[in-house]
């Protein structure tokens, strides 16, 4: 049997409520860490949690704190209300992106509300929340593992999404930088990259046509689930990604290797 080396950690996963936030949480849970659920939305936040519960370790504590994220300090109480409920912070998961509420829209269509709307949802709340998680980590003496979600419109023109593409593209810079400078306290820094996961936010924004026309371009010809994102996360943030830092690693089923992704 393999030992991956969880059981007892303390996770921080954000945008925990629903969709690949719920799944991490999930298979963090079930790999016998101390969760803390974080979400602004007090409803999902419950439905991720009793989700969670249902499915942890015997003895896993769950807990949550209804935060928004964007909100001035917001990173830093997540921080705080991990420390205090689970005892301190061993992996952080900063999941929280989308296009904050906005459907696509060519560039020029952007107004300047638009544009910071996306860039601080997706790359100021990861890079305030890896600022926190650090801090705590490096204070604490924890060689922890921060894990930042990203995109795989990081690896193409991201049309009619291209403050998205930016701001995710950004990230996976702030991570390889992260990697390098928080290596001396022992802190590994990865980035993941689902594929197209219906999330009750991305089905809502998508047609049936659409989730049709992404299913044909996937090469293993199916879109992503939150259970695929959750074990990638297991695997890396264990023992067995101990000589992973500084990378975006897929999990996508090969989404980035497609050269027929429609529109959207």
């Amino acid at each position: 049997m393999i030992d991956l080396g969880l059981g007892g950690k303390r996770a921080l996963v954000t945008g925990a409520g629903v969709g690949i936030g719920q799944g991490i949480a999930r298979w963090l849970a079930a790999a016998g860490c101390a969760v803390m659920l974080v979400d602004r939305d007090e409803a999902w936040l419950a439905e991720g949690a009793a989700a969670v519960d249902a499915g942890a370790a015997p003895g896993t504590r769950v807990a949550t704190a209804a935060l928004d994220l964007r909100a001035p300090g917001g990173p830093v109480a997540a921080v705080a209300a991990t420390v205090a409920a689970l005892g301190g912070l061993d992996i952080a998961v900063n999941n929280v992106g989308s296009l904050a509420g906005r459907a696509p829209a060519e560039f020029l269509d952007c107004d300047e509300a638009y544009l910071r709307d996306v860039v601080d949802q997706n790359l100021m709340v990861t890079m305030l929340g890896c600022h926190a998680q650090a801090a705590a980590m490096v204070r604490a003496g924890t060689a922890g593992v921060i894990v930042n979600v990203s995109s795989g419109e990081t690896t193409r023109p991201s049309v009619r999404m291209a403050s998205y593409g930016a701001a995710k593209s950004a990230i996976n810079h702030l991570t390889s930088t992260l990697a390098v400078e928080l290596a001396p306290h022992g802190i590994r820094v990865v980035a993941v990259a689902p594929g197209t996961t219906l999330s009750p936010v991305v089905r809502d924004a998508l047609t049936d046509d659409q989730v049709a026309r992404l299913l044909a371009a996937h090469p293993l010809g199916r879109l992503g689930e939150p259970d695929d994102l959750g074990r990638l996360v297991v695997a890396l943030a264990s023992d067995l990604g101990r000589a992973v830092t500084g990378t975006l690693v897929f999990g996508d089923n090969g989404a980035q290797l497609s050269r027929n992704r429609p529109k959207l």
